[in-house]
């Protein structure tokens, strides 16, 4: 014992050094991951959503041969898109599957791309935000933010507690609005609804006790959330596409060696074609669904819709501007029309 007392810091310093010389030692033990990247959403946990998420971080551990770990922080246990989108500026969350919500917290032309009833299919909008895409992006990274890939969470429908097919339907009706967003709540009462703020995490309860009688979300967060437990009637109005995008912080994605971003990225894209193509696929199925466990679909004629339509125009002079930024607004619209002339052509 006492040579061993004796074989101190001072004798094993040499040895140390000529361990380390030769790659052994600490470099010897298993390979530990080197960043823990904590990324929070309000997808559901055990959803086949998160499942996709589940399967994108296994990926990038493998890729980066465990130098990259993801953490999920699923249902939401971060709070809503605005408070997570605080958390990731505060560096306490690195990274987030934000809805558009979220995403305009960091910049408001996103909302160019789900202007109430402004398109009529999936393909007008991505045609928009593949040409928007680059300065959109620039934007958020001017922010701090990097955009790994761009998805969406299907078209939202009003799910409410008594049948809507009108407008003066959902007058009557007191109307969930997230509680951080003061512009749209503001058009919406200008417009002669009756909005009612909060968060998406009070939601659920508020539907069950009466203190919301209507919400705007897709019949797949509606099936995965069980919020149409409490709201049982289901416009049928594609009112818009409830677009989102999984972000990171850019001084995360910089600490990330360069000769791994390009296949973590693509497993991103990967991910949210995933997505994509399971949202498009369980839109019918997911409403069968629910009408069999009493769900009624509230159905809208082509004279009712006009009506709908009649609403959004009236508030466009704020839509433009107070909810999207004027320029995004213009350009969307530009986008849009040039698209539907060229399906024309192409007819």
């Amino acid at each position: 014992m006492r040579y061993l007392k004796k074989t101190s810091q001072a004798s094993r310093a040499p040895w140390i050094a000529i361990l380390a010389l030769f790659g052994i030692g600490l470099a010897s033990q298993p390979a530990q991951a080197q960043m823990s990247i904590k990324l929070a959403t309000l997808v559901p946990k055990d959803s086949a959503w998160h499942r996709i998420l589940l399967e994108c971080a296994d990926q990038w551990n493998k890729l980066s041969g465990g130098k990259v770990r993801v953490i999920i922080y699923p249902g939401g246990t971060q709070g809503d898109d605005p408070d997570i989108v605080r958390k990731m500026n505060l560096k306490i969350i690195d990274a987030a599957l934000l809805t558009s919500v979220g995403l305009s917290e960091i910049d408001k032309s996103v909302y160019a791309l789900s202007v109430p009833m402004m398109y009529e299919d999936y393909d007008e909008v991505y045609s928009v935000l593949e040409k928007m895409r680059p300065h959109l992006e620039a934007l958020m990274e001017a922010k701090g933010f990097v955009v790994l890939n761009w998805a969406d969470a299907g078209w939202v429908h009003f799910f409410t507690k008594k049948p809507v097919a009108s407008p003066d339907d959902l007058k009557k009706l007191a109307l969930f609005q997230w509680a951080d967003e003061p512009r749209s709540l503001e058009i919406w009462k200008t417009a002669g609804f009756n909005p009612r703020p909060g968060s998406s995490t009070e939601l659920a309860t508020g539907l069950q006790t009466g203190l919301y009688e209507a919400v705007t979300i897709s019949p797949q967060v509606a099936v995965i959330t069980g919020y149409f437990a409490n709201a049982k009637y289901m416009t049928d109005l594609d009112w818009a596409l409830l677009l989102g995008a999984t972000v990171i912080r850019k001084d995360v994605w910089d600490r990330i060696p360069a000769d791994l971003k390009p296949a973590l990225m693509q497993a991103q894209q990967q991910a949210a074609q995933k997505l994509q193509a399971d949202i498009r696929q369980s839109t019918a199925r997911d409403i069968a669904n629910m009408k069999a466990r009493g769900l009624t679909v509230v159905p809208v004629d082509a004279k009712v819709k006009e009506q709908w339509r009649a609403a959004v125009d009236k508030a466009k002079p704020k839509i433009r501007g107070d909810f999207a930024p004027a320029d995004a607004y213009d350009e969307a619209l530009k986008y849009r029309d040039e698209y539907r002339q060229q399906k024309a052509v192409k007819k």
